[in-house]
């Protein structure tokens, strides 16, 4: 997994009707853009994630995002 600063964190539900979970990664701590990840949720609280096999990254631009 490959992130950069400003992309989305996305961490599928895992059972019938869980939704998604979305964060934005603001800031990369492992090499090379592997995690660790700082993330902040749309209420503001941060936290560093290692994602799961069950998460992805949305590598598009807030603006593409419609």
């Amino acid at each position: 997994m490959h992130a950069s600063k400003g992309d989305r964190l996305v961490v599928h539900g895992r059972v019938v009707g869980q939704q998604d979970h979305t964060v934005e990664i603001v800031e990369v701590l492992g090499p090379k853009g592997n995690p660790p990840y700082r993330v902040k949720d749309a209420k503001g609280h941060e936290t560093i994630m290692s994602p799961g096999p069950d998460s992805v990254v949305d590598h598009r631009k807030a603006a593409d995002r419609t």
